[in-house]
């Protein structure tokens, strides 16, 4: 792995905290890099759910930022992660050198999550109705498609550490454009068995105008292929 003086800043998906990231962070940080792994508001032990919007979390990054006065600072977005992280970098644009969506949305402005796949929009929008704090939780049917490759033991074990998501972080929209219209560099990680984004990975990567950088396994390849995840975090 090549080192980098940059603070890589990891930002997880919907369902999961800074756990997620762990395998990767270490690889990191064993090639020379701080590394800061983010829980967002409503997922983390105990947390309440119920009235928490898209601007929580995109102020809790950025609060993350700020309060460790980091600088050059590479954030990486993970599936959902990309709507806070998005956003997050336009107000942090003197501290970000680099923006990296793995398996991530690439927020399109004006359009929140629900509006990218029509299936996801009834999925989620039934999820938020039923629930009485307005979450989103994650099936046992739909834990194979997040982990194709890992065993059924890892995937009981995955599906208990999931939390229920906030249903409004999937109904926001952001109002801001692309990462690269701030100048800072951009790239793409897609894992090759991606079974669950909401639109090819493919297609995300070319609203930024970027070819993917490849790396095996399914959606959550963090936890199973972490050595590759993490160097191509590090090459990207």
């Amino acid at each position: 792995m090549t080192s980098t003086t940059s603070t890589f800043v990891l930002v997880p998906g919907a369902w999961q905290a800074g756990w997620a990231w762990q395998p990767v962070a270490r690889r990191l940080r064993a090639a020379g890099c701080e590394v800061v792994t983010v829980t967002m508001p409503g997922v983390a032990d105990g947390d309440a759910r119920e009235g928490l919007r898209l601007s929580d979390a995109t102020a809790h990054l950025v609060q993350e930022v700020e309060k460790r006065e980091l600088a050059d600072v590479t954030l990486v977005a993970h599936s959902w992660g990309g709507y806070p992280v998005t956003g997050a970098a336009h107000e942090l644009a003197g501290r970000v050198s680099k923006v990296i969506y793995y398996n991530a949305l690439v927020p399109a402005r004006g359009v929140p999550l629900i509006d990218e796949n029509p299936d996801y929009a009834i999925m989620l929008r039934a999820g938020i109705e039923t629930s009485p704090d307005g979450s989103v939780s994650v099936t046992p049917e739909q834990v194979p498609l997040l982990l194709p490759e890992a065993g059924e033991e890892t995937r009981r074990l995955f599906f208990d550490l999931l939390v229920p998501q906030p249903g409004g972080y999937f109904l926001d929209a952001l109002d801001v454009p692309e990462v690269t219209t701030l100048g800072i560099p951009a790239a793409y990680v897609l894992s090759e068995n991606d079974q669950v984004l909401a639109r090819p990975g493919t297609e995300f990567a070319d609203r930024l105008g970027l070819t993917p950088v490849m790396v095996p396994g399914g959606h959550e390849s963090m936890l199973t292929h972490p050595d590759e995840v993490a160097a191509a975090l590090l090459q990207a």
